[in-house]
């Protein structure tokens, strides 16, 4: 299984990845990780390669090989589409973080995003994760929301999901982040 997740500086898309990573571990697969920063702290592009078998030489996804994309901000999902493969879904958060050159009136963030990946012929499942976050008790758990979206499109159990968020995320946030989990895993049982 091939996960590219992508976001901003910030929004936990290496908590999410090592999330992923301990419920490999957990099942007795193979995992690689490989994490992209740019200009991380600055709001800027991060992408983390997750990579998960019975024998992962690479950590690395190529284009167009993708299985899913976990996109934590709806601009990066559009940027980053183009790895996700023919039968491949895109799990995208609605929330928007406008870059530097949009602030600033350099540029104009890019209207109707959803409907472009879904013209594009790709799969799409849209959640508002900051809504649900903040439902949790706190907006930054957007990632674990995520994590949470993932798990149910993929049809792995709650419980296992909850046990590797569990042993990949610090004592003081766990309550948050298993109610973050939940909510993210729920919205997508009427699909």
């Amino acid at each position: 299984m091939n996960i590219l997740i992508v976001g901003v500086g910030g929004q936990g898309t290496l908590l999410a990845s090592r999330v992923l990573g301990a419920w490999a571990v957990n099942q007795n697969k193979d995992c690689k990780l490989s994490e992209v920063h740019g200009m991380s702290q600055r709001g800027g592009s991060v992408v983390t390669h997750v990579r998960i078998g019975s024998d992962v030489a690479s950590p690395v996804i190529t284009e167009g090989q993708a299985d899913y994309v976990i996109a934590f901000e709806t601009l990066e999902a559009f940027r980053w589409m183009h790895y996700l493969s023919q039968n491949g879904t895109i799990i995208l958060n609605e929330g928007q973080i406008l870059p530097m050159p949009v602030i600033m009136g350099a540029a104009d963030y890019p209207e109707n995003i959803p409907q472009k990946i879904r013209d594009s012929g790709k799969n799409l499942v849209v959640l508002d994760a900051g809504a649900l976050a903040e439902k949790a008790g706190n907006i930054k758990a957007v990632n674990i929301v995520m994590i949470g979206a993932f798990a149910k499109k993929c049809a792995i159990s709650y419980d296992e999901m909850e046990d590797a968020m569990s042993s990949s995320t610090p004592a003081r946030f766990l309550d948050v982040n298993k109610r973050a989990l939940k909510y993210g895993y729920e919205p997508l049982d009427a699909d």
